[in-house]
């Protein structure tokens, strides 16, 4: 099971979702950072559950304690270890999965996969290990900012609900006033409206995400394998949930006279950005601007048809607590893993510059 991304700048994750805890290590971070340790656990409040009427009711307080790697506030260039506590696990919630596969989930492909699972939350398949790379993010992030390159995610589509402006035409820094994550408060409310309908009907809902990253230089990524893009792919869609990734805008129904982006100088600038920041793989000095789908949680308080270890046809009646709809935690996710892949390529940036 591979439990390492990256390859400079690496975090590894270990835990399942109902152990006694969850944890990493990061390896390949500079020496000599200083590191907020509010900033970490900021984003990692932004993450855990129970922090809204709109999210998972499980009680943690998701407090990270550093173990190695840094000392006096600042990284020393070896491996930070660190753990997060799992204090609000409900086994027993569980014990009707033991043997029985919930439709949609990780349940059944795990068990074929390697003869055993941890059936208490999915164990590892559960997004409580996401925490691990907010926490890598977030000194991602702090090291980004230090170059100022500003990572920002937030909802713009729940359902069928969605904004309809391009991302400049909005204020990023009220992404947080709404507890969707939404920076434009009426249509937040109508997101909210939806999922808390939805909750009631013990459904679930899915939707999009949209990141923007700003002050990007231009000559990240790689021309063939590690284009800048496909890793950012692959970072979002091993996300839990995550079905989709598109960067830049549409541009399948256009001419080529539509869709190419005009250099203006020798900056990079250019007129339109269509590409998204990126071309040919590579970051060409505009912002890099990407939507990441993500489909309903398939955990839902409905009775449903499934099999069990057997082949029996059952009727599920999960119990436990779970999102109607990831989108709200899921942002910091998503900041996350775009911070680790461009601090990622950033190093790898310099090493190829000094051979």
């Amino acid at each position: 099971m591979a439990n390492t991304f990256g390859q400079i700048f690496k975090i590894s994750s270990f835990g399942e979702s109902h152990g006694k805890a969850i944890g990493g290590i990061i390896d390949g971070c500079p020496a000599g950072i200083s590191i907020d340790y509010d900033i970490v656990q900021k984003q990692l409040d932004r993450r855990k559950p129970g922090q809204s009427k709109i999210t998972s009711s499980r009680n943690e307080n998701d407090q990270v304690e550093f173990l190695s790697g840094i000392f006096d506030n600042k990284t020393l260039g070896t491996p930070i270890g660190f753990i997060i506590k799992n204090n609000d696990a409900n086994i027993k919630d569980y014990d009707s999965l033991k043997n029985s596969f919930r439709p949609s989930h990780a349940d059944f492909v795990y068990e074929k996969k390697y003869g055993i699972r941890d059936y208490r939350g999915g164990g590892r398949s559960s997004a409580r290990e996401t925490s691990v790379r907010v926490v890598a993010g977030a000194i991602a992030q702090q090291i980004l900012s230090n170059l100022n390159i500003n990572v920002k995610a937030y909802v713009s589509k729940v359902k069928s609900i969605k904004l309809e402006k391009n991302y400049s035409e909005y204020n990023l820094e009220n992404i947080d006033n709404n507890i969707i994550r939404c920076p434009d408060n009426k249509i937040a409310e109508e997101m909210i409206s939806l999922i808390n309908q939805t909750k009631l009907n013990g459904d679930s809902v899915g939707g999009e995400i949209t990141a923007v990253v700003t002050n990007v230089p231009i000559g990240l990524g790689e021309p063939i394998y590690d284009k800048l893009d496909a890793n950012l792919a692959k970072a979002m869609l091993s996300i839990n949930a995550v079905n989709g990734f598109f960067v830049g805008n549409d541009r399948s129904e256009l001419y080529g006279s539509q869709s190419n982006d005009i250099i203006e100088d020798l900056s990079g600038k250019t007129k339109t950005n269509n590409s998204g920041g990126i071309q040919a793989g590579i970051s060409n000095g505009n912002d890099i601007f990407f939507n990441v789908s993500f489909k309903p949680v398939s955990t839902i308080m409905k009775p449903q048809e499934s099999i069990n270890n057997k082949g029996e046809k059952i009727i599920l009646n999960p119990q436990g607590r779970h999102d109607p709809c990831v989108l709200p935690r899921a942002v910091p996710i998503v900041e996350a893993m775009t911070a680790i892949v461009l601090l990622d390529h950033f190093l790898l940036n310099k090493t190829n510059k000094l051979k």
